[in-house]
């Protein structure tokens, strides 16, 4: 079969066959027409030619810092639920949270000629910049707030500080942060900046804080650290839900109680956030919708034909303060 056949069947003219593999605008009619042919014959188009005609390979990249999450999970969930309606094909790429795996994706995917790049950023650079404005295919990076790129991220300052004042509406006095390396400005530095602004602001409560990696041992190993340090501690506050369940694990190994001796909250609404005992007060960040919306965005510029920076769009996202029995005490 080729697009001279499928016309004659379908009763339309060669190019509406190509605008209809093209993502051209058609009537419903035509379009119904060439899809019941298409669906009899089982014709596909050669890729190959298709990519040399248009220019276009109906690939997007998609660069992530690691699998094992259930963050990143509803993100690509929310991506695929765009694209894989769209007619592209994704290309995941895992960095196991390495810069330079990073950088060299970006490098590789801009080489590889996939039409669109969708980069779920930890960390930002320089270089990340300068490698974004070189690539010849248009980024939008979640996640992070990438200043002059197409971004979709969280507010996790504003979000981090709500909770804090949650925690101490509770009157609690000594309240500690476990947080993350402050390359990663939204998980690390945005969480910990609200942390600090809501103990600022509370001139009556002290404040402890140790900064480790995303793992349930920096929990563990965090909560031994700042209970030995400071035994009064009444509270602990954490960046991701992961860091949460090492703490809980260091509090029962001490023969405390949550919340009756210390109160423990997280970030990300985890899948496993209101499985635990007791369960786990949370910041619940709407993932999958950034996925959606970056999904959407990336689209959109596909589709221009102009390279003005000044309509990339900047989007931060909302959240909720969910709160379990982690934090509620009689």
């Amino acid at each position: 079969m080729n697009i001279r056949e499928i016309a004659e069947l379908a009763g339309v003219s060669r190019a509406a066959v190509s605008r209809y593999f093209n993502d051209g605008y058609l009537s419903d009619e035509k379009k119904e027409a060439i899809k019941r042919v298409v669906e009899e014959t089982g014709y596909k188009p050669l890729l190959q030619a298709q990519t040399l005609r248009t220019k276009k390979t109906k690939m997007i990249g998609i660069i992530m810092p690691k699998l094992a999450s259930s963050a990143l999970g509803h993100v690509i969930n929310g991506i695929l639920s765009v694209l894989n309606d769209s007619g592209y094909k994704c290309i995941l790429a895992d960095t196991q949270n390495e810069v330079e795996k990073e950088l060299e994706y970006l490098k590789s995917f801009d080489q590889n000629q996939v039409d669109g790049v969708i980069f779920i950023a930890t960390i930002d650079t320089p270089k990340h910049h300068e490698l974004i404005k070189k690539i010849g295919v248009p980024v939008v990076v979640v996640g992070q707030d990438f200043r002059g790129v197409c971004s979709i991220y969280h507010d996790d300052f504003n979000a981090t500080k709500e909770l804090t004042n949650l925690i101490l509406s509770k009157g609690r006095k000594n309240i500690a942060y476990i947080g993350v390396t402050e390359r990663d400005i939204s998980a690390g530095k945005n969480r910990h900046d609200g942390f600090c602004q809501a103990i600022k602001e509370n001139n009556n409560a002290h404040m402890e804080y140790y900064i480790g990696d995303f793992s349930r041992k920096a929990g563990e190993e965090g909560a031994k650290a700042l209970l030995e340090k400071n035994p009064d501690i009444d509270a602990f506050i954490c960046a991701t839900d992961t860091i949460a369940l090492g703490v809980y694990k260091y509090i029962k190994d001490c023969k405390k109680i949550i919340p009756n001796d210390i109160l423990v909250a997280g970030h990300g609404d985890s899948n496993f956030s209101d499985m635990v005992s007791p369960e786990l007060t949370t910041v619940r960040y709407f993932f999958e919708e950034s996925g959606v919306k970056a999904a959407k965005q990336l689209l959109s510029l596909m589709r221009r034909k102009d390279n003005d920076k000044s309509k990339l769009l900047e989007i931060k996202m909302g959240y909720e303060i969910v709160e379990r029995n982690s934090t509620q005490c009689g």
